[in-house]
C-alpha cells in the first residue's frame, strides 16, 4: 500500500510539499514556501512534518518558490538524494533560489543588529547560499515524455504544465503489488498564454492531485483583457497617470512584455515608457529567450526571427532598471510611466516602493495580474482597504486599483473542470493548492456536472491507496 501526506499547499495556496511513501521509499512532491509576511518568520516557521533525512528524492513540479523554495533548508536539514525537474525549471531554480537567499540573509541581517542592540541572542540562519548550492547540484533534469527510474521500481515522466517555463506535471508508476500510477498536475497553465503551450492531456491515474487556486471562477478571455488594458491605459493617460504592475518575475512578467509589445506594433501603446525594474526578472526574460524557438502558439510563430529571440528587443519602449539608482529615478517621472516589478503580490521587492511614491494619487492604476494570497499587501488592496502601512508610515489608498485575470498563469475552473474529467480510469481525487471556498465550489462543479467526486484533504492529512 502507498500513502501520501499532505504536508503544504492543503487547503491553501501556498507551501506545496506532498510526501509519498511506497515500497520503503520516501519521496517529496514539492518542497515549497509559504507566501506573505516577513522573510525570515516564512523561513523559521515552514517546519516539516517529516524528517528531511529519510527523504530518498524530491520531484519538483516547477521553479516558483511556493514549490520550490522550502529546498535550501531540506538539504541543510540533512537530505542527499536527487531531485528530478526539467532542465528550464533547473535554470530557474538558480536565479529564484539565489534571489531569495539574499533577501534573507540581508533581512536576517537587519533582524540580529535590532535584536544586538536589545541585548537579545541573534538568530542563526536557517540555511545558508552553500545549500543553494548543494540544491543547484542534486538536480537531475529530464525532458517532458522521457522515463526517469527514481527507486525500488518508480518511474518518472514529466508531461508540459504549460503553467511557466519548465513546469510539469508528474506522472509516477509505482511498483506495489499492482501496479498504481499517481498523476500530480502541479501547476497547471491557462490555454490562453501566448508563451506557453497548452497543458498536456492526461487520462489514466489511480490517484490524481489536481491544483484548484481559480476553481470558483473562469478568468476573462485573453482578447476581452487586452481590451480592458488599453482602456485602462487610455484613462490612465488623459489623467496624467502612471500605471504600476505588481509582477512575478517567471512568466507573468514575459507574458506582459509579449502583450505589450504586440500593442506597441498595433500601434495601441502610445507614447508610453515601459520600465522592467527587476533585476531578476531581467534575468529570467533572458532565460525565456533561449527557449522561445522551441513554443508552437500561433501568434509567436507569426514574429519575425528577429524579436523570436528577444522579448525585450520587441518592446522598443521598454527600459529594464538593473540598479538602485535606476529605479530610484522612475519615481522623478510625472506620468506616462508603466512600473512592472516584483513582488507579484507586494510582499517585498522594489514594487512596495513604487507604491510608496505613488498610491495616494487618484490619477495613478496599479493593476493585478495575478493570484493574490491571504495576507497579502496585494490581497488587502484587491479587498479595498482604505488605508495601508509601510516602511513605519501609513498611506491613504487613492490610486484606482484593476485586476485583469486574463494574464493569469493558471488555469481557470472551466479548464480545470475539462482537464481533470478527461481521466477515464475514475481515479481518487485530491483537490490542492486551492483556499478553501475555491476548492468546494469545483468539488461541487465536478460533482454536478460529471459526476466525479473529489476530496479536500487537510494539512497533516494522509490517505492510503
Amino acid at each position: 500500500m502507498a500513502t501520501i501526506t499532505f504536508c503544504g499547499a492543503a487547503q491553501e495556496v501556498t507551501g506545496s510539499c506532498h510526501l509519498l511513501e511506497t515500497g520503503g521509499t520516501k519521496l517529496l512532491l514539492d518542497c515549497g514556501i509559504h507566501q506573505g509576511g516577513d522573510a525570515i518568520e516564512r523561513i523559521r516557521k515552514d517546519d516539516f512534518l517529516f524528517d528531511p533525512r529519510t527523504i530518498n528524492a524530491v520531484v519538483l513540479s516547477h521553479a516558483h518558490l511556493d514549490h520550490s523554495g522550502l529546498l535550501p533548508k531540506l538539504v541543510n536539514n540533512g537530505f542527499v538524494g536527487p531531485i528530478f525537474c526539467t532542465k528550464a525549471t533547473k535554470e530557474l531554480l538558480s536565479i529564484l533560489l539565489t534571489d531569495a537567499f539574499n533577501i534573507y540573509n540581508k533581512d536576517l541581517d537587519r533582524e540580529n543588529i535590532r535584536r544586538a542592540r536589545r541585548g537579545r541572542k541573534p538568530l542563526d540562519p536557517e540555511y545558508s547560499v552553500s545549500d543553494v548550492n548543494r540544491v543547484l547540484a542534486s538536480c537531475q533534469t529530464h525532458e517532458f515524455g522521457e522515463l526517469a527510474t527514481i527507486d525500488n521500481g518508480t518511474t518518472l515522466r514529466l508531461h508540459d504544465a504549460g503553467h511557466i517555463l519548465g513546469a510539469a506535471i508528474i506522472e509516477l508508476q509505482l511498483d506495489e503489488e499492482k501496479l498504481k500510477t499517481l498523476v500530480f498536475s502541479g501547476d497547471l497553465g491557462s490555454s490562453e498564454s501566448s508563451l506557453m503551450n497548452n497543458p498536456a492531456a492526461l487520462d489514466s491515474a489511480d490517484i490524481l492531485l489536481a491544483e484548484s487556486t481559480y476553481g470558483d471562477r473562469d478568468h476573462r478571455s485573453l482578447e476581452d483583457t487586452i481590451e480592458e488594458l488599453t482602456q485602462i491605459l487610455d484613462r490612465t493617460w488623459a489623467e496624467n497617470g502612471n500605471i504600476l504592475i505588481p509582477s512575478f518575475a517567471v512568466g507573468r512578467t514575459q507574458e506582459l512584455l509579449f502583450q505589450l509589445g504586440l500593442l506597441h506594433h498595433q500601434g495601441l501603446l502610445d507614447n508610453w515608457k515601459v520600465f522592467l525594474d527587476s533585476p531578476m526578472a531581467i534575468e529570467v526574460t533572458k532565460i525565456y529567450d533561449n527557449w522561445l524557438h522551441i513554443l508552437n502558439r500561433s501568434d509567436v510563430k507569426h514574429l519575425s526571427d528577429a524579436h523570436r529571440n528577444s522579448l525585450e528587443k520587441f518592446l522598443p519602449s521598454l527600459e529594464c532598471c538593473i540598479t538602485a539608482e535606476q529605479s530610484m529615478a522612475i519615481n522623478k517621472i510625472d506620468s506616462g510611466a508603466i512600473i512592472i516589478a516584483g513582488s507579484g503580490m507586494c510582499t517585498g521587492g522594489r514594487i512596495r516602493h513604487h507604491i510608496k511614491h505613488r498610491i495616494w494619487k487618484p490619477s495613478n492604476t496599479i493593476i493585478f495580474v495575478g493570484f493574490q494570497a491571504q495576507g497579502t499587501l496585494g490581497r488587502l488592496l484587491i479587498d479595498g482597504v482604505s488605508k495601508i502601512k509601510m516602511f513605519g508610515d501609513q498611506f491613504v489608498v487613492k490610486a484606482k486599483i484593476e485586476t485583469l485575470g486574463g494574464f493569469s498563469a493558471h488555469a481557470g475552473r472551466s479548464e480545470l473542470i475539462t482537464w481533470i474529467s478527461r481521466f477515464t480510469s475514475c481515479p481518487r481525487i485530491c483537490l490542492v493548492h486551492g483556499e478553501v471556498s475555491g476548492m468546494q465550489s469545483l468539488s461541487k462543479n465536478l460533482l454536478d456536472e460529471h459526476d466525479i467526486r473529489s476530496q479536500l484533504p487537510e494539512r497533516g492529512e494522509k490517505i492510503t491507496f
